[in-house]
């Protein structure tokens, strides 16, 4: 499957939104400090529901650590200044889908550590900010699961 890394999260109710995500579709979640909330916080709580306890979540102290424990992946950074859409990679298993801050996304250096291929975007209305991070992260990680035929999926028949 996949990896989430959400970096340096700010809001508890779209990590919790994301947990709940990772664990439906069976992707690993890395969270990137420092976080703008607590682990335990209720309103994550009660975002990821009991999810919680069936995501793969791993804590990174930094994007250092992060790194190490993904070393030898395809990383993609999802920014509103990626130049290709999102749909037209064709995604690996394994591959790391990175997303940044809801305030202010990822930092030019972590973008600018990155090729030009690997730098995204999700296709928005003009002068619009970004959609909501839970959301993109929704987006995304539904593309790259859609192009291996939902693997691991209850589907009808």
């Amino acid at each position: 499957m996949f990896d989430i890394v959400l970096y340096q999260p700010e809001i508890p109710p779209n990590t919790g939104n994301v947990i709940r995500l990772s664990a439906n579709c069976g992707a690993r979640l890395h969270l990137v400090r420092p976080l703008g909330f607590e682990i335990s916080d209720r309103t994550l709580a009660r975002a990821g529901l009991d999810y919680h306890d069936l995501a793969h979540v791993v804590v990174h102290e930094d994007w250092s650590a992060c790194l190490a424990a993904l070393a030898g992946r395809r990383i993609f950074a999802f920014s509103t200044r990626g130049r290709q859409r999102y749909d037209a990679v064709r995604y690996r298993e394994g591959d790391v889908l990175l997303f940044g801050r809801e305030t202010s996304g990822l930092p030019d250096e972590l973008l600018d550590a990155l090729p030009a291929a690997q730098r995204l975007r999700i296709p928005m209305r003009p002068a619009n900010r970004s959609i909501n991070l839970s959301n993109a992260v929704a987006v995304a990680v539904f593309e790259a699961w859609r192009q291996h035929d939902f693997g691991g999926a209850q589907l009808p028949d």
